[in-house]
Order: C-alpha cells, then sequence, then structure tokens
C-alpha cells in the first residue's frame, strides 16, 4: 500500500447494539497477518461517560471520548440505542466537524438516525432496515430513503441495511480502500460469501424453499463460466428448461433481483477482478466479460461501480493501490 487506511472509530454508547457494534470490530479491528500492507487501525469511542451497558449484559470500555473522531478517517455508527432517543448535541457537532475534514461516516441499521439527526444526509440517498425506512422518511423528508436497497455509497456517507447488510457496506468500503480481492478475502476468512452489490434486495417476501433450488444454482454456475458469451436472459431460460417468463419469476423469487441484473453484477465482478490482477486493456477486458463494445462495458461499470475503468485500474491495479 501507498497510503495508510488510516483510523477508523468505531462509536459506543448506553444501549448499543452489540451485533452491529461486532461487525465493525471484527472487519476493522481484527489483525490481518495474511496481507502484506498496512490494516485499518482502529478505536472504540464512547458517546457516554460512565459505564455503556451492551444488548446481552455486556459492558464497553472505550479508548477515548468524542475528541477521537478528530482523528479518523472513517467512522462507524452501530444501530443506535432507540430511533426516538435523542442525539447528543457534542455527538452531532463532532461528525459535523469530521464529515467537513473530509472522514467518512458509515451507520448500520438504526444507526442512521444518528446520521439524519446531523442534517448530513439531506439531500442525499440513504436506506435503513425495511422496518424503519417509512419512519426515517416521514421524520427526515428532505432524505431520499430506498427502502429496498443494502447500502448505499453516497461518497463520504455510507448507510446499510439490517445488521447482515451492515457487513456487505462495511466490506464495500474496503473495496473502495483496497480493491474487490482484498474485500472477498475478508469475506473469505468471515466465512461468507463475496460481499453483495448494494442494488440488492434487503428483504425478499416470499418464504425460503424448504428445498435447494438446485435447478437455479446449476444456471448460475453455468453463466458464471460463460461470462464471456454474450448471454441473454433467454439463454439462462433454455438451460433451466423453462420459460424465459417462469425462469424470470424464480429467479426474482430466489434471489430478489432480476437475471439481467444478476449477470450484469457478474459481469463487472469479472471485470473489477481482471483490472486488479490481469495486464488485459480495456478492450480485451469487455471481451472477456460479454461486453458487444468496449463503450457499452465503459458505461455498465461506471454506473456500478462509480468510476471509470481506468481509474479503478489505476487504485487497485497489481502496479499498487491508492486509498480512494
Amino acid at each position: 500500500m501507498n497510503t495508510a487506511p488510516g483510523l477508523v472509530a468505531i462509536l459506543a454508547y448506553d444501549g448499543l447494539c452489540t451485533f452491529e457494534f461486532g461487525i465493525a470490530v471484527e472487519i476493522f479491528g481484527l489483525a490481518r497477518p495474511e496481507f502484506d500492507f498496512q490494516w485499518y487501525e482502529h478505536r472504540i469511542v464512547a458517546v457516554d461517560q460512565g459505564p455503556m451497558r451492551a444488548m446481552g449484559g455486556i459492558q464497553v470500555l472505550a479508548d477515548g471520548n468524542l475528541d477521537l473522531l478528530a482523528q479518523a478517517r472513517t467512522i462507524i455508527i452501530p444501530g443506535w440505542r432507540d430511533r426516538n432517543a435523542a442525539v447528543p448535541d457534542p455527538l452531532i457537532e463532532a461528525l459535523r466537524h469530521a464529515h467537513a475534514r473530509g472522514a467518512r461516516l458509515l451507520s448500520i441499521c438504526s444507526g442512521v438516525f444518528v446520521l439524519a439527526a446531523t442534517g448530513l444526509l439531506d439531500g442525499h440517498g440513504a436506506t435503513t432496515h425495511w422496518r424503519y425506512a417509512a419512519e426515517l422518511a416521514e421524520r427526515f423528508p428532505l432524505i431520499q430513503v430506498d427502502p429496498d436497497v443494502l447500502y448505499v455509497d453516497s461518497g463520504q456517507l455510507i448507510t446499510s441495511a439490517g445488521s447482515a447488510a451492515g457487513i456487505d457496506a462495511c466490506l464495500h468500503l474496503v473495496a473502495r480502500d483496497f480493491g474487490t480481492q482484498v474485500a472477498n478475502a475478508v469475506a473469505r476468512r468471515l466465512v461468507m460469501a463475496p460481499q453483495r452489490t448494494g442494488g440488492q434486495a434487503q428483504f425478499i417476501p416470499t418464504p425460503v424453499s424448504p428445498t435447494p433450488r438446485s435447478d437455479l444454482s446449476r444456471v448460475m454456475q453455468w453463466a458464471r463460466e460463460r461470462l464471456h458469451e454474450p448471454l441473454e436472459v433467454r439463454d439462462l431460460a433454455s438451460e433451466a428448461a423453462m420459460s424465459e417468463r417462469t425462469f424470470l419469476r424464480r429467479f426474482s423469487e430466489a434471489s430478489g433481483q432480476s437475471p439481467k441484473t444478476w449477470l450484469q453484477h457478474e459481469r463487472l465482478g469479472r471485470a473489477r477482478e481482471l483490472l486488479e490482477s490481469s495486464r488485459h486493456n480495456t478492450e480485451q477486458i469487455a471481451l472477456c466479460c460479454g461486453y458487444r463494445s468496449v463503450e457499452s462495458f465503459r458505461v455498465a461499470f461506471r454506473s456500478v461501480v462509480g468510476v471509470p475503468p481506468s481509474v479503478y485500474r489505476e487504485r487497485f491495479g497489481r502496479e499498487g493501490k491508492a486509498i480512494s
């Protein structure tokens, strides 16, 4: 690494949500001897004075108070103790000052209500647990609340849905800093699937089938092995021996996204890996990932990843990575 990733400050307070807090500590605070570059520093920051109790009868000891936020490059806000509880003025001011100097602020689940109280989300997109989305939109009408996605990245502000989506949002930030391969390596150590993209649905109302949808799993693997081909939804449906209409319905029920969206993210995931690890030029990568033209590849990549392929390679390619 050419640049250190900086200090991650994880907020703690009385009534702390233990799982969301643990997510942040696991991803940003755990030692990473498997990497040959500097990992994040981390500190636990106390919002309240005195003993802080977390769910499950746990007491939390902090490394310092809100003054530590002045040193943080990234601040994690776990689920807030009560959506209706007032956010302390000193915390609001500390977060505003941190944001003004360029710090990234990431909320998990109901932690978005803390960010909302600062006014920093006004005019930006955000999400939270689907159960709280309507309340967030009603109380803070200047925020563009999306109740359907796993997380929203607005640059310095990242908000995530329910608890497990916080893992995806944190891994997304790792990918911004170190690239997809490193984020996926962290996911493997967590014994979980690679980080999901933010646009995936956070809630799928159809009950989980009692038996695995092996037909769809097989077709998805078949498609992954042929990403270099110009596959269409009809090709996946044919491989599954279903009508296109039936395949669309079953795929959406099982995954919470359309086959077209899934296929696009698979192609772009492969593209990110190639940009990080290979010396293929952009045209070659576009062909390897099934795009009919390099221009359509560039447009799709920038739309989903947020930067052009050339910039992504400069940041995360084998010649050296720079922190975004």
